[in-house]
């Protein structure tokens, strides 16, 4: 449904945009995710057409939203951070407006009727919009964005600003949104992409740096591996012992589980349980336990960005991005 290849884009010297590639299935919700400044707006301006590249090309839907942007652009409905309402016309003749802007043909009042209520704002569509609260402008927001009914959305911090409760009712109407139309979602929040998002793209100094399914960026299926060791045996022992393991990067000590046993975070490059058995097949020690950890998509996230497997480490880098 959606083919980037080979973007890149300048600002002046600033290559804002390294070759980034990658695809999109229909039906599948996307969740962009990057540093500020990483290159993510830049990209989906570029894809809904609001920008031009300097290199490469955006096929929606099989059309090149360069060489033919009016059919491209009919096939995308875009959300900005901030929706672009008028805030002293009522909710339906702003949608009455951007129908009519957008050269829709289908029968106005019907199909209006309908996205309102797929939105949930029918109860408040003749109400002026500067009167709404956010969660209602927001969903506003998402009403014209599904004017026309396009296949693509294009979501950008969807939930930014939003209440807790509001934020769950915008990212149960995602979910139901990814059943007919797919999305691209850009957030901040690691939460929301885990939440609502089948697959994840992470975007950093304006190169793709990882482009996978949910799954396989989280869990145990992710690039490095976290164990967590049960041991009886001495404390001291156990630990030198897991520290010299060929490819363990750091052993954490979680303390007693229970009286002459101890704990331990095993990290690793790659798997080590049979080397961990082997190890301990040599000694007086008892393994009570040895199980994968999974990895949460921050940790994941983190790791990626800042390419240093320790999460506290991640977390402080990241924080000057």
């Amino acid at each position: 449904m959606i083919k980037v290849r080979n973007l890149t884009k300048f600002y002046v010297k600033n290559k804002a945009l390294d070759d980034v590639s990658f695809s999109l299935n229909e039906g599948e919700i996307l969740g962009f995710l990057g540093p500020n400044g990483a290159g993510k707006s830049t990209t989906m301006n570029i894809i809904t057409g609001y920008l031009s590249s300097d290199a490469g090309t955006v096929e929606i839907d099989g059309i090149n939203i360069l060489e033919n942007p009016t059919a491209a652009k009919k096939k995308i409905g875009y959300l900005p951070e901030i929706p672009p309402l008028y805030n002293d016309m009522t909710v339906v003749k702003y949608l009455e407006f951007m129908f009519r802007l957008k050269k829709i043909r289908l029968p106005m009042k019907e199909h209006i009727n309908s996205v309102c209520d797929k939105v949930k704002i029918s109860d408040v569509k003749d109400r002026i919009i500067k009167n709404l609260s956010k969660g209602y402008r927001q969903r506003v927001g998402f009403a014209q964005a599904l004017l026309g009914d396009p296949p693509v959305l294009i979501l950008d911090e969807p939930t930014v600003g939003l209440d807790p409760q509001q934020i769950i009712e915008i990212r149960r109407l995602i979910r139901d949104l990814g059943k007919k139309h797919t999305i691209i979602l850009s957030s901040h929040l690691l939460s929301e992409v885990q939440a609502v998002c089948d697959k994840i793209l992470i975007i950093n100094n304006g190169r793709i740096v990882a482009d996978e399914l949910k799954t396989s960026l989280t869990g145990t299926g992710a690039a490095s591996e976290k164990l967590s060791v049960i041991v009886e045996g001495r404390r001291q022992q156990v630990m030198s012992l897991l520290q010299k393991i060929d490819g363990v990067v750091k052993v954490t000590d979680l303390g007693e589980p229970e009286k002459g046993c101890c704990e331990f975070t095993v990290d690793s490059r790659r798997d080590v349980r049979r080397l961990i058995f082997r190890a301990f097949a040599k000694t007086d020690f008892n393994i009570l336990q040895i199980s994968p950890v999974e990895l949460s998509l921050e940790d994941t996230y983190l790791r990626i960005i800042t390419g240093k497997n320790d999460t506290k480490e991640a977390t402080a880098d990241v924080s000057n991005l």
